[in-house]
């Protein structure tokens, strides 16, 4: 008898229960506005992966667009774009040409260039469109990769491609040699993957298979020997901060080039072990040091962040700060976090997996 008026009152709630909801959604059904793409299933928006990325995956690049969305572009769930209240996920199957994106710029005329492991593809007008720069005839693969974008004083787009890096003047892409003497890395042109200007105009080139970083100051390019750090003497340029000082990283640690010398900083002297592969400068002045750890520097000393909620447990493959002050970091396994003062926003569906704190 007891067991039958406990099963009655189950099924009372759940016909209630299914009742209410049903009335509910339909009084709100005229006010839903989500397009189906979007990704809004969280009290906290998350960035949800659909296309089996794997935990050595991770969110390679991150930039916010003069409209203010963020777009992050990841090695295998293709970009998201984030208004502040939802994800908009864009793949394969909206016409980019792969879901590994290495580098996103906006361009002066406001539109969207997106380095990916097979060309370069343009966001404007809600649409994105392939660039074509060249065959792929030095490389040992079939696609074409395009590690980084940077766009100049002129207006000039510099790409850093497996082909070696070119020039677009608005009309043509033009090859532009670095350094011949190099062997290259995955082609035989391959020897840039990161491309800097800074502010007086010098652009700065590195990358592995190469000793040192390079300078084009408009006429000539110089090369700038490095001393080895951990059996390195290669670098990536990074930054150019508020003081004038140019930053440079590679796997053993960072230089900074004041104008005349370089000075190298690793583990000895702060900084956490490992691999160094982004470098950012907040509007209060500190420096963000990110990869294998994160480093905060004050222009003196070397420290380790520590947060009041959430620890970040993975490689740091990107960051940027907002126009808010918020600094956005993208780790392995598509991690996503939001920075603000000493509070951490997980963006991302999954969980850490690695540790980075300091031993």
């Amino acid at each position: 008898m007891k067991k039958n008026v406990f099963n009655s009152m189950i099924l009372f709630c759940l016909v209630l229960s299914l009742v209410s909801c049903h009335g509910q959604a339909k009084k709100e059904e005229s006010k839903k506005t989500t397009a189906p793409t979007e990704i809004q299933t969280f009290e906290t928006p998350k960035l949800v992966r659909t296309q089996n990325s794997q935990k050595s995956d991770n969110v390679r690049s991150i930039l916010e667009d003069t409209k203010g969305n963020l777009w992050f572009g990841t090695t295998a769930e293709g970009i998201y774009k984030f208004d502040g209240k939802s994800f908009q996920q864009y793949t394969k199957r909206d016409s980019l040409p792969s879901n590994f994106i290495f580098s996103i710029i906006e361009a002066k005329d406001g539109k969207i260039w997106i380095g990916t492991e097979n060309g370069v593809s343009v966001y404007d007008n809600d649409s994105f469109k392939d660039v074509f720069i060249t065959e792929p005839v030095n490389s040992n693969h079939n696609k074409f990769y395009v590690f980084n974008i940077m766009q100049d004083r002129k207006e000039k787009i510099w790409l850093a491609t497996v082909e070696g890096v070119f020039v677009y003047d608005g009309k043509a892409f033009l090859p532009f040699s670095v350094n011949e003497s190099s062997s290259g890395f995955m082609s035989k042109k391959n020897n840039v993957e990161y491309i800097l200007e800074d502010s007086t105009g010098n652009i700065w080139f590195g990358g592995r298979n190469n000793k040192g970083v390079f300078r084009y100051d408009g006429k000539s390019i110089t090369n700038y020997p490095l001393n080895e750090l951990e059996g390195h003497d290669w670098a990536w340029p990074q930054l150019e901060d508020s003081q004038g000082n140019i930053w440079f990283s590679n796997w053993g640690g960072v230089y900074r080039f004041d104008g005349k010398s370089m000075k190298s900083y690793t583990k000895d002297d702060g900084l956490f072990n490992g691999a160094v592969t982004n470098i950012i400068e907040d509007k209060n002045g500190s420096l963000w040091f990110g990869g294998q750890g994160i480093s905060l520097y004050d222009g003196e000393l070397f420290s380790y962040p520590k947060f009041k909620n959430v620890t970040i447990n993975e490689d740091v493959s990107s960051m940027m700060e907002d126009s808010k002050g918020n600094i956005w970091m993208g780790t392995r396994n598509t991690g996503l976090y939001q920075i603000n003062a000493n509070n951490i926003t997980e963006y991302s569906d999954t969980k850490p997996q690695f540790s980075i704190a300091p031993e």
